[in-house]
């Protein structure tokens, strides 16, 4: 903290008159986009700096994804024109790049700091994660996709300390400067993911109309993940305090897909990864991913994969 409280020599400019944020440490483009290759020690694929304090930092977006993490104070953002979010001590804010974004002034006792990482460096965080989750997949594809059903996610995570202690190790990188820094970062992102994928009531929903559909689609997502055998629409409605139409739309405009498609998808999921790797009975299968009519199992997943479970299961042995 010591070090992340010392003023830098754009900060000293800054407190010295300078009125506005010096463009060209950021970009060389007639736009405002932050560049990675002006934040960032070439080829590497994560850096880690503090945010500029004393100033607002006006309108921008980036070239790779940010993810702000609050060490001591506060930030309010203004996320592309209309929501405004509070990072209050030990939040973490996760921008995608086609987000436009723009910070009041911090003063100086509001220490953030800018994860600065580009889609590469997912890999292995991503690795490290169970196959077909669609949790998972949602947020991977929020941060790594094209932006059109989430823009940002904003987890306050103040009081999960598994969290806390993976996000100080990453910060204690700054101080270090270590040449295996990026390997251990990697894997703590990793770790740091897996522990946010427990935590997703964590994600805040506040007045936003935006961020309470983004926390209504992810814990519709992990409900699926929990309840795929036996979870209704209805269940998941009446849990979360909502309407069925209300959280329907919520689910559909995040996602893409109703929560009768995403709950199919999980169950053929779970179903293909029994036929690769047990020895039990179709009928058996069908039963535990949460079917009672067998004939309409078989017709939708010769719909989807163009065989039926059994060839499935022998294609995929040979």
């Amino acid at each position: 903290m010591q070090k992340l409280r010392k003023v830098t020599e754009e900060e000293a400019n800054i407190l010295a008159g300078s009125h506005q944020v010096q463009k060209n440490l950021y970009t060389a483009a007639s736009d405002f986009t932050v560049d990675c290759e002006k934040m960032m020690s070439r080829g590497t694929l994560f850096d880690i700096r503090t945010h500029t304090r004393f100033i607002r930092f006006p309108k921008h977006r980036h070239n790779y994804i940010e993810i702000m993490y609050m060490c001591e104070g506060a930030t309010t953002h203004i996320i592309n024109d209309t929501e405004k979010v509070v990072l209050e001590k030990g939040d973490l804010l996760f921008l995608h790049q086609t987000c436009f974004h723009e910070i009041e002034a911090a003063g100086e006792n509001d220490i953030g700091v800018n994860f600065i990482v580009l889609p590469e460096f997912f890999h292995t965080a991503f690795d490290m994660m169970e196959e077909e989750n669609v949790l998972s997949n949602f947020i991977i594809s929020s941060l790594t996709g094209d932006g059109r059903q989430c823009q940002y996610l904003h987890f306050q995570v103040a009081e999960v300390l598994p969290i806390q202690n993976l996000i100080e190790n990453m910060v204690w990188s700054i101080e270090r400067q270590h040449r295996n820094d990026t390997k251990i970062n990697r894997v703590t992102m990793g770790l740091l993911f897996l522990q946010l994928l427990e935590h997703t009531d964590r994600i805040a929903s506040g007045d936003s109309s935006a961020q309470l559909s983004q926390a209504m689609a992810v814990r519709a997502l992990r409900y699926i993940e929990e309840r795929y055998m036996d979870g209704t629409l209805t269940e998941l409605a009446e849990r979360e305090h909502q309407s069925l139409y209300q959280m329907s739309r919520y689910i559909k405009a995040e996602t893409g897909y109703t929560f009768k498609e995403i709950l199919q998808m999980k169950r053929f999921q779970v179903a293909c990864s029994l036929l690769k790797t047990s020895s039990l009975s179709v009928s058996d299968i069908i039963s535990m991913v949460g079917y009672d009519n067998t004939s309409y199992f078989y017709r939708r997943f010769q719909e989807k994969y163009h065989m039926s479970p059994r060839e499935y299961r022998l294609k995929d042995n040979c």
